[in-house]
């Protein structure tokens, strides 16, 4: 049998995937996004030990991803007979997912803003 280092979160990568829950970012999210920022790759196994996350979880929280194109994946063979394995990665450096989210966090607040105004609107 093969051993294979999994990665699991430290304080800091806790307070990281809490941060980014805090600011609205779906909890299964913000895990997998921790995880894939700390590793160069990982099958979707290694995440799910990782993150202490269900197998389902791990695969909403990768459709949204790579809807958004944060995340790419590959496959390769299994080591024994079965499907094959995929491997998944940060298709953007974290920094620039940053930005991503900054960007669209500041357009939900200006949105947010400018339905307050027009409800001011109405009474005044």
């Amino acid at each position: 049998m093969r051993s294979r280092n999994v990665l699991y979160f430290t304080q800091k990568e806790e307070e990281f995937a809490n941060l980014l829950i805090r600011i609205g970012i779906k909890r299964n999210v913000a895990k997998v996004l921790v995880y894939l920022a700390h590793t160069p790759e990982a099958t979707s196994r290694d995440i799910e030990r990782g993150t202490d996350l269900r197998q389902p979880e791990v695969s909403i929280a990768m459709a949204f991803m790579i809807e958004q194109k944060w995340v790419e994946s590959r496959e390769t063979k299994a080591e024994n007979k079965g499907r094959p394995v995929k491997i998944y990665k940060l298709a953007l450096p974290i920094s620039e997912i940053m930005d991503i989210i900054e960007k669209e966090k500041k357009e939900e607040a200006n949105n947010q803003l400018n339905l307050i105004r027009q409800l001011r609107d109405y009474i005044s």
